[in-house]
């Protein structure tokens, strides 16, 4: 009888070993383009016409679906099709442009096209995701300071908070600014504010605002400015937004004895531009606010901003201006008070970008 030779368990060992890693190795999702190449990896979604999936030597990729034309999965998914029905199971490609979703009960048939999206079995449907509401929060820090020919310091700080969803969005923020400049008080001002928009079509919308605060080199004590009215979205893009806003307002001014307070009803104009760049962002929004009991008094306030996000962190880095316009200052007090600034913004929240 022939001794069995050492070697055959290890080679046993080695034999399975490789076939398991093949085993691994297949066990992935897939997708085929029409121009022949062929991804594999984990298929995180389908949604709106995009396929997003997740690979090893490239990371997360996004595919036009109108390109696939095989999909594969290695577990069960929950799949919705394009008349709206569902079913949950292994996806396959029985053959070019042909989708195949079984599971022990069921098989259906379908193109590519026919697949509306697709998401992890037990994760919710991408659709409801979308219409969820997310919070974004921002706090930001601006810290000046000057010595030599002349002495200045100046500090802003600010807080903002959004709930934004797709059909209405809802904003508060707080920010106060004081700047001293050769001992003298040239900025003492806080505002609050509350505002809210929602959308009767894709660009029509009504809103309500207001906004209360102090200013105090301005000789306003208290001052409260309250507005609604209808949006229109001139440029809806997903890189670009133009708003203009008009209504109804009401402004409270309580100044310093013995000037008069003024209240009065007055309209509400407003204009709002953003820009999104591949890593970057410019935003503009001018407001302009006369009163009705004398059409000469009006408020204006402006602010242009750059934003850049630091790295890959919560951080971003924001520099711009502020203008506030004032055509019936305080005697003293010049009209426009302009403010330059650099500010550190720390962004967190669901609706923070990713």
């Amino acid at each position: 009888m022939m001794k069995a030779s050492p070697f055959r368990p290890l080679l046993a060992r080695l034999v399975l070993g490789a076939a398991s890693l093949l085993v691994l190795r297949a066990a992935a999702d897939t997708i085929e383009l029409s121009n022949g190449a062929r991804l594999v990896g984990k298929i995180k979604q389908i949604h709106v016409g995009t396929i997003t999936i997740e690979t090893d030597f490239a990371g997360e990729l996004k595919v036009k679906q109108s390109l696939v034309t095989k999909i594969t999965t290695d577990k069960p998914v929950a799949v919705r099709f394009s008349d709206g029905s569902g079913q949950i199971g292994v996806v396959s490609a029985p053959a070019t442009d042909k989708v195949a979703v079984t599971n022990p009960g069921r098989t259906t048939n379908v193109t590519v096209g026919n697949v509306a999206a697709i998401w992890p079995a037990g994760d919710p449907d991408p659709d409801v995701v979308a219409l969820r509401r997310k919070w974004t929060y921002e706090v930001d820090l601006d810290i000046s300071g000057r010595t030599g020919t002349d002495q200045s310091l100046g500090t802003a700080l600010g807080y903002k908070a959004q709930l934004a969803g797709p059909l209405d969005t809802f904003k508060y923020y707080l920010a106060y600014n004081r700047q001293e400049t050769e001992g003298e008080v040239s900025a003492d001002q806080f505002k609050a504010g509350v505002d809210y928009s929602d959308l009767f079509t894709a660009r029509v919308s009504w809103y309500v605002r207001d906004e209360a605060g102090f200013d105090r080199v301005n000789d306003i004590d208290f001052y409260d400015i309250a507005a609604a009215g209808l949006g229109y979205d001139f440029l809806k893009a997903p890189n670009q937004t133009l708003t203009g806003r008009a209504g109804i307002s009401y402004r409270y001014d309580e100044y310093t004895p013995p000037t008069a307070a003024l209240s009065s009803a007055g309209l509400d104009f407003e204009l709002e531009y953003t820009y999104k760049f591949k890593n970057s962002q410019f935003h503009d929004k001018i407001t302009f606010v006369p009163a009705f009991e004398n059409l000469n008094n009006y408020i204006i306030t402006h602010e242009a901003s750059y934003e850049i996000p630091l790295a890959k962190s919560l951080w971003k880095l924001s520099m711009g201006l502020s203008n506030n316009y004032n055509s019936q200052p305080v005697p003293g007090v010049d009209r426009l008070d302009t403010l330059y600034f650099t500010r550190l913004v720390l962004v967190w929240g669901e609706g923070a970008p990713k």
